[in-house]
C-alpha cells in the first residue's frame, strides 16, 4: 500500500521525472497502443495518458495486488477521463497477439525476471514493426568517488526506510541486493540487441544507481 510512497522517498522525488523521460522515449503514435509491462500500481501507463491523451495504455502485472491497489488509489482521480486498461500477465508469457502494441515500457521490471532475454523476445514479439521498447531499472552502481556514499544509501538507508514506512525491510533488502547482482546497462543493450532490437541505447542517471534502456523493432 505504501509503494509509491516508497518509490518517491528512497529516490528523493526524481522517480517521477524518470517515468515522464521514459514516456517520452516511446513516442506513442496518436491513438496507439502502450504495454505498460510490470505496471505495479500503474504509474507509466497514467504518465503515457498525461502526455499522450490519445493513446490506449494497457497496465499488465504478475501480481495482482499491485494492480487492485493501483486501481483503487486512483479511483475518481482521473473523473471524466480516460483510464488505463488492467490485465493480469507473466512477463515471459505474454497473452497478446503478435505485433498488438506501438510501444512497451517497463518501470523497475526487468531485474525481477529470472529470463531476462526470454521477456525481450516477447516484448519484441509484440510490439509493431517500428514499435519502440523502453525500459527503467535500477543498474549495479559504477565504480566512482561517490560509491560509498551510494552504497550507504542502498544498504542502510533505503532497508531502513523501508522497514520505517513499510513496516517490513524484507522488500527493501532484496532492493539492493537484486540491484548489485543484475546486468551492468552495456550487458542489459547486449541483451536487447540480441532479442531483435536495433538503435539500441541507454543513459544513466542517478550517480549510475538508475538506467533507462530504448530500442526499436
Amino acid at each position: 500500500q505504501r509503494y509509491d510512497l516508497m518509490n518517491r522517498l528512497m529516490t528523493f522525488g526524481q522517480d517521477v521525472r524518470w517515468r515522464s523521460l521514459v514516456i517520452r522515449r516511446a513516442e506513442i503514435p496518436r491513438g496507439g497502443r502502450l504495454l505498460d509491462l510490470g505496471s505495479g500500481t500503474g504509474d507509466l501507463a497514467l504518465e503515457a495518458l498525461n502526455q499522450y491523451p490519445e493513446c490506449a495504455p494497457l497496465a499488465a502485472d504478475f501480481t495482482l495486488e499491485m494492480m487492485q491497489a493501483g486501481r483503487s488509489r486512483r479511483s475518481g482521480q482521473r473523473a471524466g477521463s480516460q483510464f488505463p486498461e488492467w490485465c493480469a500477465a507473466d512477463a515471459a508469457r505474454l497473452p497478446f497477439m503478435d505485433e498488438s502494441f506501438d510501444a512497451v515500457v517497463s518501470g523497475f521490471l526487468m531485474r525481477n525476471l529470472p529470463e531476462v532475454l526470454v521477456s525481450l523476445s516477447e516484448q519484441h514479439r509484440v510490439l509493431v514493426p517500428g514499435g519502440k521498447i523502453v525500459i527503467l531499472d535500477t543498474t549495479p552502481p559504477p565504480r566512482q568517488i561517490f560509491a560509498p556514499l551510494v552504497r550507504f544509501h542502498m544498504f542502510r538507508v533505503i532497508p531502513t526506510l523501508g522497514e520505517i514506512i513499510t513496516g517490513s525491510s524484507a522488500a527493501y533488502t532484496y532492493l539492493p541486493e537484486s540491484t548489485d547482482r543484475f546486468l551492468e546497462p552495456e550487458c542489459l543493450a547486449q541483451r536487447i540487441f540480441e532479442a531483435g532490437f536495433r538503435e539500441v541505447a541507454f543513459q544513466r542517471l542517478m550517480f549510475g544507481t538508475v538506467a533507462i534502456h530504448w530500442g526499436v523493432k
